[in-house]
């Protein structure tokens, strides 16, 4: 039960503290679901940040606009799914770096 509401609110963390919350969950959870949970969190706010930033740069040469709607979507939906399978106790893992951890 514990594990359940620890994940739902790393999820959550990414609309107020992306950075903040998946770091202190890791250092102090001993689950490694939890843990894991945690970098995917952390590492999804990374690389949508870095892939965001750089659509941003390219929509001035209009072709960075399409990813740029498609990236910030995601951004938003992928921790709202993630809230959903976590309340839900099915397992899940963040799309891009999933697979990573």
């Amino acid at each position: 039960m514990e594990n359940k509401w620890s994940k739902v609110i790393i999820h959550a963390s990414a609309f107020f503290a992306p950075w903040l919350v998946p770091i202190i969950f890791f250092l102090i959870s001993s689950d490694e679901e939890v843990k894991a949970i945690s970098i995917q969190a952390l590492l999804f706010q990374l690389v949508m940040g870095i892939l965001i930033a750089v659509s941003g740069v390219l929509s001035f040469i209009v072709i960075g606009l399409p990813f740029l709607v498609v990236f910030g979507i995601m951004f938003i939906v992928a921790p709202i799914i993630g809230i959903v399978k976590a309340l839900s106790d099915e397992p899940w893992r963040y799309p891009i770096v999933g697979r990573w951890v």
